[in-house]
């Protein structure tokens, strides 16, 4: 008689993988220059600063010990400050929770906020890691657009007036991953108008905000309601290997994600926070080393901008840069980006089709392309390998005779 095999939770049944983690397995080919993974360049990534905080950490015994579920006190106390400055406010210490990444505070939040079939406002095109946290709560997710200055409060005004009621509006504010807009500021201090009326808490998710290029970003939405969650990271400032995370809440919401923290993974890495903290806390350096990356960063911008425009010419429309990581294109003459993508890979190129984003919107025209791990030269070229994998597919569909 064969064993039966023991079942899995329900929830698991409406689940599916990331297609852009999918996508970095086909990607991991030399040849391929990917556009496809939001992936921070580890050659700005400081790696002797991080090796000198991690010496001095290991120099006494307590880095070596659990730390405290909520984080390292003197680590939350460094970001305490620093949000209290961006806030404009003072931000109390138990206001402060440093999570293994930002992704685990958005988890741990869902848990907290959350019962089945709650409702959750996300944009459209929606943060796939978002997406699979709502699902996984079993939340009933609707969608409000994005336009070039955020989210489109118009929608969730009507949705308001037709008497739907959100738990959460999910909002990542600083050039949004995967649409590349900010929300503009009078849409900021609506919407936190908006979740004090109807009582809801806005998510903002903020991991891009400090990788502004021209001019730094708006006033946080934070900055105008207690109901908004703050959340940040600083995976793209300094590592991700750190897993470094906060958020900035009420405290008896900290509490309540304290519960759940503890019975998920008992504390984060004191190792990681003190190395965090010190790094952190030296301004000259840091502010230096920022303004590294930015400038990096945005030169690569401009030059995949430039090349999409000049080699697609009107076929495609794409957003302007203006800091984060991410372009968001659309083809204006109907190229079906999952059709692309396979034609694409043959060409040496990857990106993501914008189905991997969609909610209730097609976005079968689109995709998300990442600019930071490329230098402009090799930027150029993606855009020419696209350029070529999209003419082949329109040959193909066209019936006409065609050659790699």
């Amino acid at each position: 008689m064969s064993p039966t095999n023991p079942p899995l939770a329900a929830k698991l049944g409406g689940l599916k993988s990331s297609a852009i983690r999918d996508l970095l397995k086909l990607t991991a080919r030399d040849e391929v220059i990917s556009l496809a993974g939001g992936l921070p360049d580890a050659e700005l990534m400081p790696r002797e600063r991080l090796a000198a905080a991690a010496d001095a950490a290991l120099r006494g015994s307590a880095v070596l010990q659990y730390t405290e579920s909520p984080g390292w006190a003197p680590l939350r106390d460094v970001l305490r400050q620093r949000e209290s400055a961006k806030l404009g406010r003072a931000v109390g210490l138990d206001e402060v929770f440093v999570t293994h990444g930002s992704q685990q505070a958005l988890s741990l939040l869902a848990e907290v906020l959350l019962d089945p079939g709650a409702l959750v406002v996300v944009e459209d095109p929606a943060y796939v890691g978002a997406l699979q946290v709502f699902r996984a709560a079993g939340a009933r997710i609707v969608a409000v657009p994005l336009d070039s200055e955020g989210m489109r409060l118009d929608a969730l005004k009507e949705l308001l007036a037709r008497g739907e009621r959100p738990v959460i509006v999910h909002t990542v504010s600083n050039f949004h991953n995967p649409g590349g807009v900010t929300m503009s500021p009078p849409r900021r201090r609506e919407l936190a108008e908006l979740a004090d009326t109807y009582g809801f808490w806005v998510i903002e998710d903020d991991p891009y905000g400090e990788l502004w290029f021209d001019r730094p970003s708006p006033d946080p939405v934070a900055t105008y309601s207690r109901n908004v969650i703050r959340l940040s990271s600083a995976s793209k400032i300094l590592a991700p290997a750190l897993r470094v995370g906060w958020m900035v809440a009420q405290e008896r919401i900290c509490r309540a994600v304290e519960l759940l923290k503890q019975g998920a993974d008992l504390c984060g890495s004191a190792l990681t926070h003190q190395i965090a903290a010190d790094l952190l806390t030296d301004e000259t350096w840091l502010t230096g080393h920022v303004d590294t990356v930015r400038a990096a960063y945005g030169d690569r911008a401009k030059a995949l901008v430039h090349a999409v425009r000049t080699r697609f010419g009107d076929r495609v429309s794409c957003t302007d840069a203006a800091g984060g990581m991410f372009v968001w294109a659309d083809f204006t003459d109907g190229t079906d980006t999952d059709r692309l993508l396979p034609r694409a890979l043959q060409h040496g190129v990857a990106f993501v089709p914008g189905s991997a984003f969609a909610v209730d919107t097609d976005y079968s025209h689109s995709m998300r392309m990442c600019f930071t791990t490329f230098e402009p030269s090799t930027l150029e070229t993606a855009v020419d390998r696209m350029a070529g994998a999209a003419e082949r597919l329109r040959a193909t569909q066209a019936g006409e005779p065609t050659q790699l």
